[in-house]
């Protein structure tokens, strides 16, 4: 943590090496508060000494609301280092989770900073808040010139250099190659996490990729990464399955064809060397049956069950602890042992990506159009909430309770028949006819679906034309559900320019598994489109047991699978990034959309100061 000696040695700020004042008074005896309390009775230089040593055993306590009072205190008196004390200021109150005061505190001593420490610790605090909300892009600026200070001026930094290398290995490769640029202390951190993962599961490779990072970055901060992290990557093996367990609900008629849509998902993915096995095993049965069944099998690997409360039920019965597990759904309780892996086919991953696109666009204000049901109105909140986080202007939204008067509902929501009572009034008061034209409102700039695709072929015309001619067109966006390759037999002409997200083996023409696609269509040419998902996700579910470990060292990894590209993130939860494509004459066709994870509303203005005065170290 900081350390700092009084006012006698303005280098200020250590991050481990904590050199304690040589004051009789910060005996080990006496602690933080102790300490404090006793200041009351001095004055001058012995009060000032007392809370220097105070404020150090608080860091070295870990009692950030005291070291927020000391610090108080120290900027008030004369003498003593006010920057460096704001410094530790914005430390306490960032410990505290009071990101936005922090970084106040932060961006009102751009201008005030003298020396290189003060720098290096205004750089790396401001990083740390941003790491702290999963913001990597926007930390790693921060955290790379806190590094680059580092490295310049010889000043400690382990604790910097470990976050550095956290946060970095949590960006993708293309990502990564993005940043291959700048200095050269950047350059180093990027190009040996992006070594990490191409060549992870690759000794050989790994091997040779670290020696010529080690030639070509002699001395960089990184190289702490190369013996412990390296060589865990070396030691990184998949998992070896002969004998597969699948949990399925086999004997419930209501998810029979569902299980069956899986079950030939996972036997498509299955290589039949000899000694595979693939055992499909009734999730239904109560807990105790199911392990004595698995103790006698005794499985490599494990992939179900499908329901979640199933899932529940044996997470709490401890029949799945000592296997590893991939999921078929989400769970409610936190991940109950290291390599369990949750895959489900949640919708609040495209309204998360759909979320990202429209604020990076940016767009100001979205208008969602949902069903009025449990299903719309959940989807509808966590849009919501999700949108508030990032932006001060409320979304629009609107919910249709029926397709009866579908149209009627459009032109009220765009106010279409507002205008049209307008313009009847204002037709009564001339005798002769007046060319006149209907107006919809015009305070939302994009516009998101949450609907089947029956619906959406009657929603996307009724909104083509209720828009106003003479305004801007309005896009449209709408989830995978709105997509149906059974209703996209028919004339796709009314859905000209809508955009979606959907898996890559849900939209035609992709090029992924083509052949797989072919037979599949040749074989179960009844599946309706939720099968067809769930036979993606058992494909993916198999393929992704030999990426597993690889995937849970490195979060920035993914893989690409039939379900989307994916990846895994720190509670194992499997999470997807579906394929962006839009309707084009009387086809689909893939696209890209630009999105990148928005920062938080409270923590957005200090960062566009920060970038608008774009400081250098001094």
């Amino acid at each position: 943590m900081l350390s700092a000696c009084s006012t006698t040695d303005k280098t200020a700020i250590a991050p481990q090496t904590v050199e304690k004042p040589t004051n009789k008074v910060a005996n080990k005896q006496f602690d933080a508060q102790a300490l404090y309390e006793s200041t009351r009775l001095k004055r001058g230089v012995d009060k000032i000494q007392l809370l220097y040593a105070a404020r150090d055993k608080a860091i070295d306590e870990q009692k950030w609301s005291l070291l927020e009072i000391i610090s108080n205190e120290l900027i008030k008196s004369q003498g003593v280092d006010r920057t460096q004390n704001t410094l530790y200021l914005a430390l306490a109150q960032f410990k505290q989770r009071q990101y936005a005061s922090a970084l106040s505190l932060l961006d009102e001593q751009q201008d005030k900073m003298t020396s290189p420490v003060h720098f290096y610790w205004h750089q790396y605090i401001s990083g740390q808040i941003y790491a702290a909300q999963a913001l990597t892009l926007q930390a790693l600026p921060f955290l790379f010139r806190a590094s680059e200070t580092a490295e310049k001026h010889q000043l400690p930094a382990q604790d910097l250099n470990r976050l550095v290398w956290q946060q970095i290995t949590q960006l993708p490769a293309f990502t990564l190659q993005s940043l291959q640029q700048g200095s050269n202390i950047q350059q180093g951190w990027v190009n040996l996490a992006l070594y990490s993962q191409l060549y992870v599961g690759n000794p050989i490779a790994l091997h040779s990729a670290m020696n010529n990072w080690q030639r070509r970055y002699p001395h960089h901060p990184a190289s702490f990464a190369l013996p412990e992290k390296m060589q865990n990557l070396l030691e990184i093996e998949p998992f070896a399955v002969k004998k597969l367990a699948v949990l399925l609900p086999l004997k419930d008629e209501k998810n029979r064809r569902n299980s069956e849509a899986i079950s030939n998902g996972i036997l498509a993915a299955t290589t039949f060397n000899q000694g595979n096995e693939v055992h499909f095993i009734d999730s239904e049965q109560n807990s105790d049956d199911l392990k004595l069944q698995l103790s006698q099998l005794q499985p490599d690997f494990i992939v179900g069950p499908l329901l979640r409360e199933n899932i529940s039920r044996l997470e709490n019965d401890g029949v799945l602890t000592d296997y590893p597990v991939i999921f078929l759904n989400s769970s409610e309780q936190p991940q109950a042992a290291f390599e369990h892996f949750y895959f489900a086919l949640s919708p609040e991953h495209e309204i998360n990506q759909a979320i990202e696109h429209f604020l990076t666009e940016p767009y100001k204000k979205p208008l969602i159009l949902a069903p009025q049901n449990r299903s719309g109105t959940r989807l509808i909140e966590y849009f919501q909430n999700q949108w508030q986080q990032y932006s001060e202007v409320k979304p629009e939204v609107a919910l249709y309770s029926s397709t009866k008067d579908l149209q009627q509902q459009v032109r009220q929501l765009l106010e279409v028949d507002k205008s049209q009572q307008r313009i009847s009034t204002i037709n009564l008061m001339f005798k002769e006819k007046l060319h006149s034209e209907p107006r919809s409102r015009r305070d939302f700039d994009v516009i998101y679906i949450i609907a089947d695709a029956v619906k959406t072929r009657l929603l996307k015309p009724y909104f083509d034309v209720s828009i106003s001619t003479f305004a801007e067109q309005v896009p449209i966006y709408a989830m995978s559900r709105s997509h149906s390759p059974q209703v996209d037999k028919s004339d796709k002409r009314d859905l000209q320019g809508l955009y979606f997200t959907d898996m890559p083996w849900m939209i035609p023409n992709t090029h992924t598994a083509a052949e797989l696609r072919s037979q599949f269509d040749s074989l179960w040419q009844d599946n309706n489109d939720l099968q067809q998902q769930l036979f993606a996700m058992g494909y993916d579910a198999v393929k992704l047991i030999p990426e597993l470990r690889q995937l849970n060292a490195l979060p920035g990894k993914g893989v690409q699978g039939l379900t989307g590209r994916l990846s895994v993130n720190d509670a194992g939860a499997i999470e997807r990034q579906l394929q962006w494509a839009q309707y084009q004459k009387d086809s689909i066709i893939t696209v890209e959309r630009v999105q990148q994870k928005p920062t938080p509303l409270f923590m957005l203005e200090p960062l566009l100061n920060s970038v608008q005065n774009d400081i250098e170290a001094p």
